[in-house]
């Protein structure tokens, strides 16, 4: 697979080199109207003002992970985020705080926090994409969120040209959101997370990570144990990007688990009823979080699961649509989603509801 942080070819105005599909890992997308680089939180503002005064419209994109470009591209700037770095801007004996900026590579910030003995944040290890990204969708994965760690977010305010900080609790964090996710107001900069001085891992609380790893969940395991396993359990599901391996040419989980009142998480239970119980988490406020995954698998699509152009259903994990041929279009890879969507809520009466940030297409 290209590298997700490539470079615009400079001095040149061809489709081609501003193709968005070289910037995403599903390797899909038209082009964008304008393509520039910002290599420091200073020129991604500039970038933006720089847009606006032309009255363009303006897309961010960092490790292009958590993206779905139509094929009608980006009828504006495009602006690749390739700030890099961190430093620690506080600590005690107990904590570290450390500001990321937002183009630094997600899995190499992990790789070392768990190095320097930073406990937070080793659980998200292998997640592709930016540590900008984090906080919009509020990343999680094996029982550890982002929300956990981060302590605000310094944010460019669209709206009136200001620059500012958001702290945690005016972020909005939720499951798989934040207020950030569906506005357009604030450009983050970079991210502040608190981590502990600790060699061992936060408590152990998903299930499948406690049996990997052979500990019961609540205990705690060495940082690098953490990681290791954690991205070996990724790497068998196609989550973490190989460029030999097609499973890996997607964006993830292409659905979020759904969260269902009581009523709704019964008459699941009844259509349910000769499948067995449906894996659920119970949730704050008498909600119920049901599995998509196996929504989906129990609905009739299985792994490997064809579409049209070579899009699929990754033929390791049921949550990821891959691009498995390289040369599919958008279009294709939102014809199969629609009918996973449509089958999922004709058999279960459950919709499900896309993770991925959808620029110019719609599921």
């Amino acid at each position: 697979m290209p590298d997700v942080y490539a470079q615009p070819t400079a001095d040149t105005d061809s489709a081609d080199d501003r193709s968005l599909a070289r910037y995403t890992t599903l390797r899909l997308g038209g082009a964008a109207d304008r393509l520039v680089t910002a290599a420091s939180a200073e020129e991604i503002v500039q970038r933006v003002q720089e847009a606006r005064r032309r009255d363009e419209p303006v897309l961010l994109l960092a490790g292009g992970s958590n993206v779905v470009i139509g094929d009608v591209g980006f009828a504006g700037t495009v602006v690749l985020v390739r700030s890099r770095g961190f430093r620690i801007v506080a600590e005690d004996a107990d904590t570290v705080t450390v500001r990321v900026e937002a183009g630094e590579p997600w899995d190499d910030l992990v790789a070392t926090t768990v190095a320097n003995g930073w406990s937070g944040v080793e659980c998200l290890s292998g997640i592709p994409g930016s540590a900008g990204a984090t906080p919009i969708q509020n990343v999680g994965a094996y029982g550890q969120e982002v929300a956990e760690t981060v302590t605000g977010v310094q944010v460019y305010d669209r709206h009136d040209g200001s620059l500012g900080r958001i702290d945690a609790s005016d972020c909005g964090f939720a499951y798989r959101s934040s207020v950030f996710r569906y506005s357009d107001r604030w450009v983050v900069l970079s991210v502040d997370f608190r981590l502990h001085r600790s060699p061992l891992s936060t408590p152990v609380r998903y299930a499948e990570l406690a049996r990997a790893l052979g500990v019961e969940v609540g205990d705690r395991v060495p940082l690098a144990d953490a990681r290791d396993t954690v991205r070996r359990l990724r790497a068998g599901k196609g989550m973490v990007l190989d460029p030999a391996d097609p499973d890996t040419r997607s964006v993830g989980s292409f659905f979020t688990n759904p969260v269902l009142d009581r009523a709704a998480y019964e008459m699941l239970r009844e259509r349910a009823a000769d499948l067995g119980e449906p894996p659920s988490w119970p949730g704050a406020g008498d909600v119920v979080k049901v599995s998509a995954a196996w929504l989906i698998d129990k609905a009739g699509f299985a792994k490997g699961h064809p579409g049209p152009e070579g899009v699929a259903i990754s033929g390791k994990h049921t949550l990821a649509l891959t691009n498995r041929s390289g040369t599919a279009r958008a279009a294709a890879l939102i014809e199969l989603a629609r009918e996973i969507r449509d089958g999922v809520h004709d058999r279960f009466g459950v919709t499900l509801h896309p993770e991925p940030v959808l620029v110019n297409c719609t599921v």
